[in-house]
């Protein structure tokens, strides 16, 4: 959905476009420990938790106004002092009071949580989680993610009383519990979405773009498209601890340089977006904390159309992989926020995925490889970025450019609009560009399955090979540990000998904090989980 047509939707549902009457300027919000005052580079574009071309703003909206079934725990991010971190392997009830898994596998249970209630007061019931899981399976957003967990037809969600929701899989998949933790399968109030659903909607797919629809810990109270939003907590919320009552006032503000000056001068509680370059110099200033956390599911890298010449040839993939000034694009690009995925070592002895590939700069290595694929002469090809992330990936670029020339490949820079580089990367129409990938789910096999198998754009490297779809298939139901991880090292393996992909860096996602905030807890994609938050 464009920005626009969401103003003049919202201006035409119950979402308020008055503003924000906190009775307070900037600065003095964020002296107030009622209100914790977050700048933000985007506008949410939905509220719709399975809405259409969502954003990262939608996504923060969605999961602090949505509860699930089961949510991750977390736990303190390593280094950290009063920070933490989404707990992949912890899992635990949220809208559901507690869950069974039969002894097969087969058959998970969900036991509604008591006296837990939406936010206009109505009751949450397993009727209204079942709704919710047929949609998030129906509509297109979600349907093809939580199919990677088995869950595939409303048929499998089954009210066995008002507290009671059975779901049934048709063979033990570990992707399914994870599935339910993310952002799709949200608990709608079926009853009020079922009042603006039309024969032509029948998920209320419209409405729910511009209104919400919740019972989570925060409720949408004011809303100003590409201005500010907030968010108040729920005081009927019962599924889990609220350290605070504290409001949360969300401003767009898309300038980086606003947010930097904000962030410098304390006016905010939480600065998000900022460069690198920006990251590095309030830090050497000294006189704010800045929290860098690296998710472990996120990868950038330099991705090749290896099933278009010349990249169909693994030698020239790995030349190009040695021909990467890595060291230098970490430092002058990045600025050494993030974690390095190149320079790793040539043996595989951990069945984690990203992790540093077996590559550093070596141009003569680069050159003999050339030479051996007969291209000694090098060749020509272009290099495509995202025009909307010229910041990062123009830089790259250009030291890609000037590296690829010292081994004879002569590079043409390629600005693509966001709105076309998405359709070329599904039409394989791309030999070279950028890819910015995250993974909803944090199994090794998982990352697999999106960024080195799938039919889909998130395929980047357009990798074909018959032996990794193999180890992708047998890895997903495999129980036995031993058995899994030793196919995951094989996997491994592969994307080293064959680098479709050129691994990068995982990037931080940097965040100025005040000195009053505490409970900062970073989630998947970007998302803060706002309900520890309090200001003290």
């Amino acid at each position: 959905m464009k920005r626009r047509d969401f103003l003049n939707a919202a201006a035409l549902s119950g979402v308020s476009l008055l503003g924000l009457k906190l009775g307070v300027g900037p600065a003095a919000a964020a002296d107030r420990n009622d209100v914790i005052r977050i700048l933000l580079e985007d506008s949410p574009n939905t509220f719709d938790p399975s809405g259409t071309g969502y954003n990262p703003a939608s996504c923060n909206i969605s999961w602090n106004v949505y509860d699930r079934l089961v949510t991750y725990g977390s736990k303190p991010v390593a280094g950290e002092e009063d920070a933490f971190i989404y707990d992949y392997n912890t899992i635990v009830g949220q809208a559901a009071e507690s869950y069974s898994v039969s002894d097969d596998g087969k058959v998970l249970t969900f036991k509604m949580r008591d006296g837990a209630k939406f936010h206009d007061g109505r009751p949450v019931t397993a009727q209204d989680a079942k709704w919710s899981l047929d949609r998030a399976v129906s509509v297109p957003t979600s349907k093809a993610q939580l199919s990677t967990g088995s869950l595939t037809s409303p048929d499998q969600f089954v009210v066995l009383d008002d507290m009671t929701l059975q779901i049934t899989v048709p063979q033990a998949d570990r992707f399914t519990l994870p599935n339910l933790c993310i952002l799709f399968p949200a608990i709608i109030n079926s009853e009020l979405a079922k009042e603006h659903a039309t024969a032509e909607d029948p998920w209320a797919l419209n409405w729910l773009k511009t209104n919400e629809a919740g019972g989570g810990p925060f409720k949408v109270t004011r809303f100003v498209a590409d201005q500010q939003f907030v968010l108040e907590r729920f005081d009927d919320w019962k599924n889990g601890a609220v350290p605070s009552q504290a409001r949360i006032l969300a401003q767009i503000v898309p300038v980086a340089s606003s947010r930097r000056a904000a962030a410098e001068k304390g006016e905010a509680d939480l600065v998000r977006a900022l460069s690198g370059r920006d990251i590095k110099d309030v830090m050497d200033e000294g006189k704010r904390r800045v929290l860098g956390i690296s998710n472990p599911a996120r990868m950038v890298a330099i991705a090749m159309n290896s099933e278009m010449p010349p990249f169909n040839d693994r030698r020239v993939r790995q030349a190009v992989a040695y021909s990467v000034p890595y060291e230098e694009m970490f430092k002058s690009v990045l600025y050494s926020r993030g974690t390095p995925l190149f320079g790793g070592t040539a043996e595989t002895t951990e069945a984690i995925y990203p992790q540093p590939l077996p590559y550093t700069q070596d141009l003569e290595k680069a050159k003999a490889l050339l030479a051996e694929a007969g291209l000694a002469d090098g060749f020509e090809t272009t290099f495509t970025i995202d025009s909307s992330y010229t910041a990062t990936s123009e830089p790259v670029a250009i030291l890609m450019q000037e590296a690829l020339g010292k081994i004879g490949i002569k590079v043409k820079i390629e600005k693509v609009p966001s709105a076309q580089i998405g359709q070329l990367q599904t039409d394989r129409a791309l030999p070279m560009f950028i890819a910015m990938g995250g993974a909803w789910l944090a199994d090794p096999d998982y990352f697999f399955r999106i960024f080195y198998n799938s039919t889909r754009r998130w395929n980047y490297g357009n990798y074909q090979n018959p032996e990794m779809a193999q180890l992708v298939e047998e890895t997903r139901f495999e129980s036995d540990r031993a058995v899994y991880e030793a196919k995951v090292l094989r996997m491994i393996e592969l994307a080293k000998e064959d680098v479709p992909l050129i691994a990068l860096w995982s990037p931080f996602e940097d965040t100025v904090l005040s000195d009053a905030i505490h409970g900062y807890t970073y989630m998947f994609h970007g998302q803060i989980e706002m309900r520890p938050l309090y200001k003290a």
